[in-house]
């Protein structure tokens, strides 16, 4: 609730592993959460990502799996929606869509 969007925080437990937030895009978002816990020498396996936005295509997905997460939660509402699911699907990871957005500019 206090990360400036884009936002993309990954957790594992009742920890925060890394929070990407600020960035233009939400891949970069995601990639500079992973560089910040693997900073701290965390380890990603298993761990959950959450987007204040829907993910506007399937990299960052995709980039969110290949960290190690294995769950998303993100609000959807993206015209590819169908092929971030399905992403989501092919990399063996649970997605949830709140359908709710959580901007904060």
């Amino acid at each position: 609730k206090h990360v400036k969007s884009n936002a993309i925080v990954y957790a594992s437990g009742r920890a925060t592993l890394g929070i990407g937030a600020g960035q233009m895009s939400r891949i970069d978002a995601s990639e500079l959460a992973v560089r910040k816990g693997e900073k701290a020498e965390l380890d990603f396996e298993g761990a959950v990502v959450a987007s204040d936005a829907f993910f506007p295509f399937a990299d960052g997905l995709e980039a969110a799996a290949r960290a190690g997460a294995t769950a998303a939660i993100q609000p959807g509402g993206s015209i590819r929606d169908d092929e971030v699911v399905r992403a989501a699907d092919d990399a063996g990871a649970a997605m949830v869509l709140t359908g709710r957005r959580h901007f904060r500019h």
